[in-house]
């Protein structure tokens, strides 16, 4: 089984000739850029067998056309009401109506739909299996954090650190600019909402207790209980992260990944 992924950018600009404008350059988004108009992405994933003859399992103009077409008139609708109406759109329920829009249009191929709103902030919805008593909305958010650490293993000499460890190593530690993304999911509630959306403090509230100020410009092998007999390589900074997040889950939220990049290069991935 394929899972094909395909992202549509766009804006939406409020005009009442949006959609008339001419498709140029989707790579940078269509409806294209106008003053301050708002800029997301969509990703679609659909699922299915490639054929044999062509190699191809679905066209990938039908999955452009089905988010233009099915899921950008709803987005349009939802913006389009004055700011306090878009801050309080019950995110769960807008999510389940794009992707059973979508579905309508391209088939039950398509069984996961991802709303990029920032670029470091995603909620996302997959079809639920039958007779599943309600959807889940799956968010992700991004944080940063500064600390600094040094690898080494008690009882080896400087000199086999540095064998084992090379620059890491460095005897008064070295630092890095951290990047942790938190995935959670929560069910859909009757009113649309789920707690993280509900609440758009709560999640940031979470991570902050949780991970933020326990790491953030820390020596963490000696600031940081955890690694004071604990190598703090990136792997375990996100094994101790994801602890101290799943320990302290807001009610009626699930953990499902954690993320820590020690550079643009290299991170680490943790998975419930």
């Amino acid at each position: 089984m394929l899972d094909l992924v395909r992202t549509v950018r766009f804006c939406l600009t409020g005009l009442p000739d949006e959609a008339a404008t001419p498709c140029i350059n989707p790579y940078a988004g269509w409806p294209a850029m106008r003053g301050l108009s708002r800029y997301y992405e969509l990703t679609l994933h659909a699922r299915g067998q490639a054929d044999p003859r062509t190699g191809y399992f679905l066209d990938i103009r039908m999955m452009d056309a089905a988010v233009r077409e099915a899921a950008l008139p709803i987005l349009r609708r939802a913006v389009s009401g004055t700011p306090q109406d878009a801050a309080g759109t019950p995110m769960g329920a807008l999510l389940a109506q794009l992707l059973a829009a979508v579905r309508a249009h391209l088939g039950p191929c398509a069984h996961r739909l991802e709303l990029h709103l920032t670029p470091t902030h995603t909620l996302a919805i997959e079809q639920p299996p039958e007779k599943s008593p309600m959807p889940m909305l799956e968010i992700s958010q991004q944080y940063d954090f500064a600390a600094a650490h040094r690898l080494a293993l008690p009882g080896l000499s400087d000199a086999d650190n540095a064998r084992i460890f090379g620059k890491c190593s460095n005897p008064a530690g070295h630092g890095h600019n951290y990047r942790l993304e938190v995935c959670a999911s929560a069910a859909v509630g009757p009113d649309g909402h789920t707690p993280l959306t509900g609440d758009p403090g709560l999640m940031d509230a979470w991570v902050d207790g949780a991970v933020m100020r326990r790491l953030d410009h820390k020596h963490l092998n000696c600031d940081v209980p955890e690694f004071k007999d604990r190598n703090p390589s990136v792997e375990h900074i996100a094994q101790q992260a994801w602890a101290w997040l799943a320990a302290s889950a807001p009610a009626g939220c699930v953990l499902l990944e954690v993320s820590v990049w020690e550079t643009e290069k290299t991170r680490c991935v943790v998975r419930g």
